[in-house]
């Protein structure tokens, strides 16, 4: 017993070593996260707004392909039989991958982007990474707020499932900043990864189950995409969560998370073992 109670005690003394000052640093983090909000779209007119303005032009495109040139066709329970059921279900699946590609491409940049802060001493630069993938998620909360709005607005119905999106919003945060970390590391000693990213996210949105069900996958394949691709889950969840109000994909969301931890302890790794050569390099 006396063992255990000293074991617990040292671990009591590292974890208050480690985190003596992790309110201060989150305190960092969001101060840093409001001012990249401001510089973003400092000067203009619509403000904040332009994040808005960007997710929804980008679903009126993809109706406009999918629905009305294509006429592809979405029964969605509880929604009319018309371009506006499509419309919806393709927006929920659209923000949290906005939210994942935005703050992911420009996490991969962060660090690099500030060398004059990598360069200070007393600067922690474990939050680099994250004030771009915060900040995008914020901005696609947005596209969340006028998509609840018109699910409300087109069927009179507001499902309380949606105050389960936390359970959804976590993984998805632990994938962004796991590979955040990952290619923010990597990319202060190779400057290509912020191109090849940029494919790489290309072909990786085409076999995601976002534009179309995943039902249309060829049997062969739908079992590595649902199970092999972390956004499927994240997505589809979404999308019970939000339109259907029953949560179908328990065992999807499970395989996101225990994958999204993976990443996040892996790249925090990476990015830890590679942080000391930063200020040579840059």
């Amino acid at each position: 017993m006396k063992g255990v109670v000293r074991s617990s005690g040292r671990v009591s003394r590292w974890w208050l070593a480690n985190n003596s000052q992790l309110p201060l640093k989150l305190n960092l983090l969001g101060t840093l996260v409001r001012r990249d909000l401001e510089a973003r779209y400092k000067g203009s007119i619509l403000g904040n707004l332009w994040p808005l303005l960007n997710q929804l032009s980008q679903l009126l495109i993809y109706t406009y392909v999918f629905s009305i040139v294509l006429k592809v066709k979405l029964n969605l329970e509880g929604f009319p039989d018309n371009e506006l059921a499509f419309g919806l279900w393709l927006f929920a699946g659209l923000i949290p991958w906005f939210a994942f590609t935005n703050g992911l491409i420009q996490a991969a940049s962060s660090v690099v982007g500030q060398a004059n802060l990598v360069k200070k001493v007393v600067f922690p630069l474990g939050l680099l990474p994250l004030v771009p993938i915060f900040s995008a998620f914020i901005e696609s909360s947005f596209g969340l707020v006028a998509l609840i709005g018109l699910i409300a607005l087109s069927t009179q119905v507001m499902h309380t499932t949606i105050w389960l999106l936390p359970l959804v919003w976590i993984p998805q945060v632990l994938l962004t900043a796991g590979l955040g970390y990952l290619t923010a590391g990597l990319t202060v000693f190779l400057r290509d990864i912020p191109q090849s990213l940029g494919v790489i996210l290309n072909l990786w949105f085409y076999v995601t189950p976002i534009l179309y069900p995943v039902t249309k996958v060829p049997e062969s394949w739908q079992f590595w995409i649902i199970w092999f691709n972390p956004i499927t889950g994240i997505s589809e969840s979404y999308r019970d969560l939000i339109l259907v109000g029953e949560m179908r994909h328990w065992g999807e969301l499970a395989v996101s998370s225990i994958f999204a931890l993976v990443m996040f302890y892996g790249g925090l790794w990476v990015y830890r073992r590679l942080r000391p050569a930063f200020a040579d390099v840059l």
